[in-house]
């Protein structure tokens, strides 16, 4: 039998698009439920994932988060037969983690977070082939890596 899946902070911080201080601030707040665990093994799993979403996009549709928090606590009938209908209870888009790094003024390099990085003096090189070659014109402008 597979294992669940299991969430440090950060990474479901990282998977759902907010900050750590935003977990935290929705477990406080009763919009996510209680991490597993107590102390430095806490965790969370695909459910904290599944909810964190659910949050955001109704958040990122218009609704307050004391809109959100009554509508999850089924106190809110017509809000949440609409967040129901409206939403799934699982994202059904798959998530993935990626770096992204500035190699000149517009020109950025996407990397998987699965991918191993090259080395600061390959990505510095490229930073500067990228500024020489792809820039508008001004060579003093030394931005990137």
């Amino acid at each position: 039998m597979p294992e669940e899946a299991r969430y440090a902070i950060g990474d479901l911080a990282d998977l759902g698009g907010v900050s750590r201080r935003t977990v935290r601030y929705y477990v406080q707040e009763g919009l996510l439920p209680a991490p597993f665990g107590i102390g430095r093994g806490n965790h969370y799993g695909p459910e904290h994932l599944d909810q964190l979403l659910r949050v955001k996009a109704l958040q990122e549709a218009g609704h307050t988060l004391d809109e959100i928090r009554r509508a999850l606590n089924g106190k809110e009938g017509d809000l949440i037969a609409a967040l129901r209908a409206g939403l799934p209870a699982a994202s059904p888009l798959a998530r993935e983690v990626w770096r992204r790094i500035t190699l000149a003024p517009g020109v950025e390099l996407h990397v998987a977070g699965d991918v191993r990085l090259p080395s600061p003096g390959k990505l510095a090189e490229l930073a500067g082939w990228c500024r020489q070659n792809l820039s508008d014109g001004d060579p003093s402008d030394e931005s990137g890596v």
